[in-house]
């Protein structure tokens, strides 16, 4: 770690980095800043490496590396390692022959995962040279996983199955949650994620890689704008409450920088560039814990990098909902349960409201009327008709609006929730209650994306339509199944249940050794990316991040 000394820079100290990189120091709420160039920065720092971020591709990308010899330094914005894969169900879609699959009698191999992964109804945009080394990596990326600590034999294991020819994508394996109560997450909430990067992140420790928490990427540095070698990068502390000024160290790598940021679906503005309906008001999953925000891809396209097989992510639709989620939470991912007892539960805000029953419920858009069949829980189904637009207020004409679910005091009954902190999240506007549901209607501008007044009167007769349906058993309006419930007995509630965000599905372009590429196709000589930092490669979850966060530690500390 680097002496007081070596981490107190001022403001004037950056400056003489040069011009270009003085204006971070002006945009330091940006994402990202100009990069500097030239040969007279003042490196704070010198390693070998500088890997950017220290979650599923972060952490295997700085093993890879520092198994190489490599001196490594791994940089991540939270105060943990995890990335948002800590929170996530550990499902590993790697096979190819693993050991796992031989003992269940599964016979894969690298070219049946090729096939797979890019057929041409499921993956019609993927580039076939990457899947090609994601697919020969698979077995070898499983073994480095156990070498490095990763348990796969433990009860709860998924055994992989043999898998449907065609449009299905190789089976997962899954290690058992990490058993050990950290600072960071409560256990038993079935996030497996955590039994692949808590081991990781001890492996790599154990190792000697240097972790740099609380620090984000400002800048780039390049020898010029578009041109010559990745000369290192400028990276800002993240936690500054306790420190009047902005610090900042310029880090020198003197092999190699390695993206691997994790995508960019909490940045608006990038997302957007693949579908114009996604407004601020779908947040992203594991946002309060690790922003998606672009700053990796952002940063490399500053200094010439492009984009690649955008068509995955118009494709697929930029982190399509896996469902519903829950309510009362502004990050309302099934999986995203955060407690009070977490270092981390002052920005996630409450635990949000699962939902047991959906017959409990009515979801209305910001206009105030039903726009889908509640008890539909196909995720394409929910997320294209939560992003049809209801033109409620004329200054915004794209994205759907929020959505909130409406119930009564029956339904909490019947669901057996709690209406207090932190189960919802009453301050930050995200769950209300009104003894009418005119009061209630009132009440939904306090969240900051509801920018019009639901019409009370819309809201009343909604209800007062679906409780008809009761009566009659049938819902004319979407063919719910027979609705059991009125809601009708007060207080009236009202849900955050705006679907969130999960997956980036193209980033920079890269050749099959993870070295990122500018627009004529020419490599950024020692610049890397992996994960959802990388595009190409089109499949949800850890396999791709993992295996190509491998790849590109490796590549990086060979200089290839």
């Amino acid at each position: 770690m680097p002496e007081k000394s070596e981490s107190r820079l001022d403001r004037r100290r950056f400056l003489g980095a040069g011009a270009a990189a003085g204006a971070s120091v002006v945009a330091a709420a940006s994402a990202v800043a100009a990069p500097a160039t030239g040969k007279d920065i003042a490196w704070d720092r010198e390693v070998d490496i500088v890997v950017i971020g220290a979650g599923a591709s972060g952490l295997p990308a700085a093993i890879a590396a520092r198994d190489q010899g490599a001196e490594v330094m791994i940089v991540d914005h939270h105060f943990d390692a995890g990335g948002i894969a800590i929170m996530s169900g550990g499902d590993i879609r790697i096979g190819g022959g693993n050991r796992l699959q031989k003992a269940a009698g599964v016979n894969e191999t690298a070219d049946d995962v090729f096939r797979k992964w890019t057929h041409p109804l499921r993956h019609r945009f993927a580039d076939a040279d990457l899947v090609r080394r994601f697919a020969d990596e698979n077995v070898a990326t499983f073994d480095f996983l156990e070498a490095n600590g990763v348990n796969f034999d433990r009860p709860d294991t998924s055994v992989p199955k043999e898998s449907k020819p065609g449009l299905t994508d190789t089976p997962g394996v899954r290690p058992h949650e990490w058993p050990i109560r950290t600072d960071l997450l409560t256990i038993d909430q079935g996030r497996n994620g955590s039994g692949i990067v808590r081991p990781l992140e001890l492996s790599a420790r154990d190792k000697g890689v240097e972790f740099m928490l609380s620090w984000t990427l400002r800048t780039i540095h390049r020898e010029q704008p578009f041109a010559g070698r990745v000369l290192g990068v400028a990276i800002e502390q993240v936690d500054r409450w306790f420190q009047p000024q902005a610090r900042f160290l310029n880090i020198r790598a003197r092999k190699a920088v390695v993206l691997c940021s994790g995508g960019h679906g909490h940045n608006v503005h990038f997302r957007r560039m693949f579908d114009p309906r996604l407004t601020e008001e779908y947040q992203h999953h594991g946002q309060a814990t690790a922003p998606a925000n672009a700053a990796g891809e952002i940063s490399a396209m500053q200094i010439g990098a492009a984009l690649w097989a955008c068509g995955n992510e118009t494709d697929t639709g930029v982190g399509q909902a896996i469902d519903k989620g829950r309510l009362a939470v502004r990050d309302n991912y099934v999986r995203g349960k955060i407690g009070p007892e977490s270092a981390v539960f002052f920005r996630h805000r409450a635990l949000g409201l699962d939902v047991r029953d959906w017959q409990d419920l009515v979801l209305v858009k910001e206009n105030g009327l039903r726009f889908f069949n509640e008890l539909d829980n196909t995720a394409n189904g929910y997320f294209s008709a939560a992003l049809k637009p209801t033109y409620h207020d004329p200054k915004k004409l794209n994205g759907g609006g929020p959505i909130w679910a409406i119930f009564d005091s029956a339904s909490v009954e019947r669901e057996k929730w709690q209406t207090t902190t932190p189960h919802v999240d009453r301050a930050g506007g995200y769950f209300f209650s009104g003894s009418t549901l005119e009061e209630l209607a009132g009440q939904l501008t306090r969240n900051i994306y509801q920018k019009k007044p639901m019409p009370a009167e819309t809201l009343r007769k909604t209800v007062e339509r679906f409780n008809t349906f009761v009566v009659s058993g049938k819902d004319e309006d979407f063919n719910r199944p027979s609705p059991p419930h009125k809601i009708e007995k007060p207080p009236f509630y009202a849900a955050w249940a705006t679907p969130c965000l999960h997956d980036s599905y193209t980033g920079l372009r890269t050749n099959t050794n993870c070295q990122v590429m500018d627009m004529q196709g020419k490599l950024i000589p020692g610049l890397y990316c992996a994960g959802e930092t990388q595009g190409g490669i089109k499949s949800h979850g850890l396999g791709r991040c993992i295996v190509t966060g491998r790849v590109a530690g490796m590549e990086a500390a060979r200089g290839s």
